[in-house]
């Protein structure tokens, strides 16, 4: 089993080279699901790391992107492994960064997982208008619909999102998540959402969850 102390602290010290190297070494080891996921929630918590660097000022907004880069390829490393029982979509998720917020690493990174866990995800992209939303799930009649926000505005943007889903008379025919560094449980309620976190893996989970009845 890797050890996950270690890969936490090489990704939080922007170590791109190590965080590789030892998920290849892992992977190559034919590691299960559930250690696979243990491995992309180590990352994530580098990734925290990397964020209170980053709110402290050791680290830069390019030390953020580059973080987000090095994780997104070890989710990479680990898809054919978290979404090898994954073959039949389970499910479909609309997802995007709401209005007026241009962030997507955290999108990015949940969309990644959701894909290789069976989903089908139909990503807007960022800064995504509410009519966009509502228009994506009137075509592909999804049973999620993701919504991500860094900003504290973008709290308002996923009220208006999931408000606008009420006004077309479609938000009884989604769940919806949100997820980023605005949300929050408090977020939850104020926005009409019905789930929130700020782990992606759990978010999969929720949502596997959802699509299964559980």
């Amino acid at each position: 089993m890797i050890d996950l102390a270690t890969l936490t602290r090489a990704l939080g010290e922007l170590d791109e080279e190590k965080v590789l190297f030892m998920l290849n070494e892992f992977a190559a080891g034919n590691p299960t699901k559930a250690e696979a996921n243990k491995a992309i929630e180590a990352c994530q918590k580098g990734m925290a790391v990397v964020g209170e660097q980053f709110e402290t000022g050791a680290y830069y907004v390019g030390d953020l992107m580059f973080a987000g880069e090095v994780l997104s390829e070890a989710i990479k490393i680990l898809e054919p492994i978290i979404g090898s029982d994954s073959s039949e979509k389970v499910g479909k998720i609309v997802l995007g960064t709401v209005h007026e917020d241009l962030h997507d690493i955290g999108k990015n990174i949940f969309k990644s997982m959701a894909e290789a866990s069976g989903f089908e995800v139909y990503d807007l992209g960022i800064d995504v208008p509410v009519s966009s939303f509502v228009e994506k799930v009137l075509e592909v009649k999804p049973e999620i619909v993701g919504l991500s926000g860094v900003l504290t505005l973008a709290i308002d943007s996923m009220k208006d999102t999931i408000d606008g889903l009420k006004d077309a008379g479609i938000r009884d025919d989604v769940k919806v998540t949100i997820g980023g560094a605005c949300a929050s449980y408090d977020t939850m309620v104020v926005t009409g959402a019905d789930a929130w976190s700020n782990n992606a893996a759990e978010t999969v989970n929720v949502c596997l969850d959802w699509v299964r009845g559980a």
